[in-house]
């Protein structure tokens, strides 16, 4: 059965329990002056949700969504928040739409509102799903530094044709959607994506809308004569009918069981007629992929006959679909209990109504028929039934009107479409991995390039081989390392220009030393009284040193004997290289040769010490990554490869 036949002017919004995760959200703001009045303001927009449907309505008329279908409306109200999109109060169009297990739901719809930017280019939109900004990333490697899902709120929007952000220069902190949608409509802002972003997601809905044509399956099924007649009226109730069957439970099942509603026809034989059906890829996989026994009332061909059996039990399926999808509408729109009912008795739970009841007592069981019979006394109630009841509705309208098992027979049937899509996954998976692949070694290859151009800069232009090494510019690349400032984040690497060098209170400093010391050694006073900086003990303080420069003196004096002391009775001072001596006897001690030089006057060569731990660690990695290679590449520093001959 041709889709193109589907009432797309009627939604059949999908049971559920609880809101999806898998749902598409979409805003559109077009561009009004400020000074409209508010029924002015809703007089444009419905005018513009008529052009925009109409621009859609060539592209929804032969596409089969597999959960909810598109739809565009108009804010419940323009003073107060949206609820469905947070926006502000502000003219917009909405929707959302649940695209369950079919991923090309979404970038149809992706596609369309790329088509609404281009052709009303006033027009600023707004697209996120439950993962957020999911735009960003198919551009991933393309992307800014600074841009990340804690950074990209109110800053990722489509105009004119194109993705945009917001760059943090023109806004440090996260901007208001106002603000952001000015900055998008301001010609003196360049808020246009990188030519590298708009290519990957042009790459992603290159041939989209047409490309969605792609996404559908044409079968053939023998099915209840019922079944045929709805399908044939309303095609696109099959995407309920599978999701019914999909989703199903033990009561729902029980349903299927009895098979009540289209196992029969008007005259109460079982008619079972061969049909065409259309569906999603997504609705065909699961269909065929789960295992599920016939009913025992339900007529079933001898499995001899292979291609009958597979058409009457993708029939089979579909039919009990149609059958818990009814009947289960029914029931929960007499009742009117939906999610809205669900969320309900927990707003009174929260608030305390069944405090000290224990569920299924009497006393529960009364507070719970008063909550009910308040409950179907509101408005939600109705609205509730209506939506509810909706495909129940359209069912009973459909199976009332004149219909019979000769109006399929003897049908010129289309063949069935090729389903080796269903098992050639593999091979589109592996391209799509080597297509990420491709884009990664793109970016590593240009990233590469940077850092040897960065090489290039540093050097001054002493050479241009990027595999030169120089023990210097290590040593001088790791003493700048160290004067760098860190943070939560991290340790900031050499060529990050912005930070600035540490600033130490040399006062505060010394005075927490000299503190700590308990003022050279003095075992016996209380020295708890010196951690408390008060201004007015500074001034003792430094009475007591003299100024600065001998206090500091002092100190480090101080520090050093200690610290040399703590270190004399270990090996480590045996571990540094020291600095080599002059050999000129003239200088250093008067009555003593260079011989005779204390080794522990000798001072250590920290340069050379540094490298060679440093070389030492490359080396015993063998080539692997490791500490001390990924702290050189993170320096921009290149180290050659050990020597393995040696």
């Amino acid at each position: 059965m041709d889709p193109t036949s589907a009432s797309t002017s009627t939604a059949f919004p999908p049971l559920r329990r609880q809101t999806p995760d898998d749902t598409l959200f979409y805003s559109i703001y077009p561009s009004l002056p400020p000074s409209l009045s508010a029924s002015d303001a809703l007089s444009s927009l419905s005018s513009l949700h008529l052009r925009l449907n109409s621009l859609f309505s060539p592209f929804l008329s032969s596409y089969l969504f597999h959960r909810d279908p598109f739809h565009l409306s108009l804010p419940p109200s323009l003073s107060s928040p949206c609820s469905l999109c947070l926006s502000p109060p502000l003219p917009h169009l909405h929707g959302k739409v649940h695209f369950a297990d079919s991923i090309s739901d979404e970038w149809f719809i992706v596609s369309l509102l790329f088509l609404a930017s281009r052709s009303f280019p006033h027009l600023v939109i707004r697209v996120w799903d439950s993962d957020g900004d999911f735009l960003l990333i198919e551009a991933a490697f393309s992307l800014p530094r600074w841009l990340n899902p804690d950074t990209s709120t109110n800053r990722v929007f489509i105009h004119n044709g194109e993705l945009h952000i917001i760059p943090i220069e023109v806004f440090p902190s996260t901007p208001t959607l106002q603000e952001a949608i000015e900055a998008v409509r301001n010609d003196k802002i360049n808020t246009r994506a990188s030519e590298a972003v708009q290519t990957a997601i042009k790459r992603r809905i290159e041939g989209y809308p047409e490309k969605a044509k792609e996404n559908l399956h044409r079968v053939r099924v023998r099915v209840p004569v019922k079944v045929a007649q709805v399908l044939k009226m309303e095609p696109c109730l099959i995407s309920l009918a599978v999701e019914a069957f999909y989703d199903r439970d033990i009561d729902m099942m029980k349903h299927a069981a009895k098979m009540e509603k289209f196992l029969k026809g008007r005259d109460g034989e079982i008619e079972i007629v061969r049909v065409s059906v259309t569906m999603t890829r997504a609705m065909y996989g699961q269909l065929v992929q789960q295992s599920f026994q016939a009913p025992r009332c339900y007529p079933m061909p001898s499995r001899e006959d292979r291609t009958a059996y597979t058409e009457a039990e993708l029939g089979m399926k579909i039919a009990c679909g149609f059958e818990m999808l009814y009947q289960e509408r029914l029931r929960a729109g007499q009742e009117g209990k939906g999610a809205t009912w669900e969320a309900f008795k927990k707003s009174l739970e929260q608030s305390g109504c069944f405090d000290g009841l224990l569920p299924g007592s009497q006393e529960y069981k009364r507070v719970l028929e008063e909550a009910s019979t308040y409950y179907k006394s509101t408005s939600l109630f109705s609205r509730t039934r209506e939506i509810t009841s909706a495909p129940v509705r359209r069912i009973d309208e459909i199976l009332s009107l004149p219909y019979s098992a000769e109006d399929f027979n003897g049908a010129d049937l289309p063949p069935n479409d090729d389903e080796s899509w269903l098992y050639d996954g593999e091979d589109e998976l592996n391209s799509a991995i080597l297509e990420r692949e491709k884009e990664l070694q793109e970016y590593e290859s240009k990233k590469k390039q940077k850092n040897v151009k960065q090489e290039g800069d540093d050097a001054g232009g002493s050479s241009s081989l990027p595999n030169e090494f120089n023990l210097g510019d290590m040593a001088a690349s790791m003493q700048e390392f160290v004067r760098k400032v860190s943070s939560f984040e991290g340790a900031e690497v050499p060529d990050n220009s912005n930070s600035k060098d540490v600033q130490l209170d040399a006062d505060q400093f010394f005075k927490a030393m000299e503190s700590v010391l308990n003022r050279h050694g003095d075992d016996g006073e209380d020295s708890n009284s010196e951690m408390d900086f008060d201004e007015s003990e500074g001034s003792d303080f430094d009475e007591e040193h003299g100024d600065d420069e001998e206090m500091g003196d002092m100190f480090m004096q101080s520090y050093s004997d200690v610290l040399n002391k703590e270190l004399s009775s270990t090996s480590i001072k045996k571990s540094f290289v020291r600095a080599e001596q002059p050999n000129d006897p003239t200088e250093g001690p008067s009555n003593a040769g260079a011989e005779d030089v204390d080794e522990d006057l000798t001072p250590v060569d920290v340069d050379f010490n540094l490298m060679q731990s440093l070389l030492d660690s490359f080396s015993s990695q063998q080539g692997l990554p490791g500490p001390a290679s990924n702290l050189l590449g993170l320096m921009g520093l290149k180290v050659p490869p050990p020597n393995k001959d040696k």
